[in-house]
């Protein structure tokens, strides 16, 4: 049964993918997303949402690499938040692979908490927001993703 609460995932809004010079960078039409998700998580916030932040950290031999180059390596710069949305009180849970879920705290993080819906915003909607919803759906949380 859900509870009356919603939670924020905030997914790979880290310096590897939002900064130039590291090798997944994407560009600057996703450093546009910046203004909305700190509206969103100023929003929620405010309405009592708790917020988690998912960030790609990887061994430096993982087997990502044979799919995408080296990125977001455990316990380096790549792998931090953006200083813009630093500050957010949330949580911080490392993750490996394209889902959140995957290998991750955040299922029991979710269970304590008992949301009435998740709310999945983040870069590389292809792939990691694509995977996490999906693996959200599976799971039965109703999932919002903000345009």
């Amino acid at each position: 049964m859900p509870g009356n609460s919603s939670v924020v995932l905030v997914i790979d809004m880290l310096k590897g993918f939002l900064e130039e010079g590291y090798p997944l960078y994407c560009e600057e039409a996703a450093c546009r997303i910046v203004p909305n998700v700190q509206r969103l998580l100023e929003y929620q916030s405010a309405q009592g949402a708790k917020i988690i932040f998912l960030c790609d950290s990887h061994a430096d031999d993982d087997l990502e690499f044979k799919m995408f180059p080296p990125h977001c390596i455990a316990g380096t710069s790549e792998s931090e938040v953006i200083p813009e949305l630093a500050d957010y009180a949330g949580e911080v849970i490392p993750k490996t692979r394209f889902s959140s879920f995957f290998d991750t705290l955040l299922s029991d993080k979710l269970r304590a908490i008992n949301p009435d819906r998740l709310i999945v915003c983040g870069v590389c909607t292809d792939i990691c927001i694509m995977h996490t919803v999906s693996d959200a759906r599976n799971r039965n949380y109703e999932v919002e993703v903000p345009i």
